[in-house]
């Protein structure tokens, strides 16, 4: 099964906002709790462009696999700041061929973000169009096992 979990945590390095540690099924992101969006966002952004380039996640769109490597467009996650978005929202996401575009109040807390952008990715990996190669192994939201690559 896939899983996308934020978390608002105290124990980051020095001057570091933002953490992203991938394992298997999982990617977990770690955001300084008490910073607000306008102060995470680029150092998320740049973290999940990291993550993004190493290959290891895909989307299925329209039948096509469209990866980090896609020509004519390639995958990408970001954060804006969008003073449009109700700070109790917290967040609005859009996802289209290649691209998942989280549009978020800028003065939302990271702990606020957390608790909104959670349930919503749950919501986005269970429509089934993501998978992760992992060693190996394509794991995908049917179940707790890998079919093999």
């Amino acid at each position: 099964m896939l899983r996308v979990v934020y978390q608002a945590a105290t124990n980051l390095e020095a001057g570091r906002l933002v953490d992203v540690v991938e394992t298997r099924g999982q990617v977990t992101v770690r955001l300084r709790r008490g910073t607000r969006a306008s102060d995470f966002i680029t150092p998320l952004n740049e973290a999940l462009a990291g993550l993004i380039s190493r290959g290891t996640w895909f989307q299925i769109w329209r039948g096509q696999i469209v990866s980090a490597g896609t020509p004519d467009s390639p995958l990408l996650v970001q954060y804006e700041a969008d003073p449009e978005v109700d700070p109790l929202a917290c967040v609005h996401i859009r996802e289209r061929r290649g691209m998942v575009r989280f549009h978020v109040s800028p003065d939302v807390r990271a702990e606020d973000l957390t608790r909104a952008v959670n349930p919503a990715l749950r919501a986005l990996l269970a429509g089934g169009q993501w998978f992760q190669l992992w060693q190996g192994e394509i794991v995908t939201m049917e179940g707790p096992g890998a079919q093999a690559a």
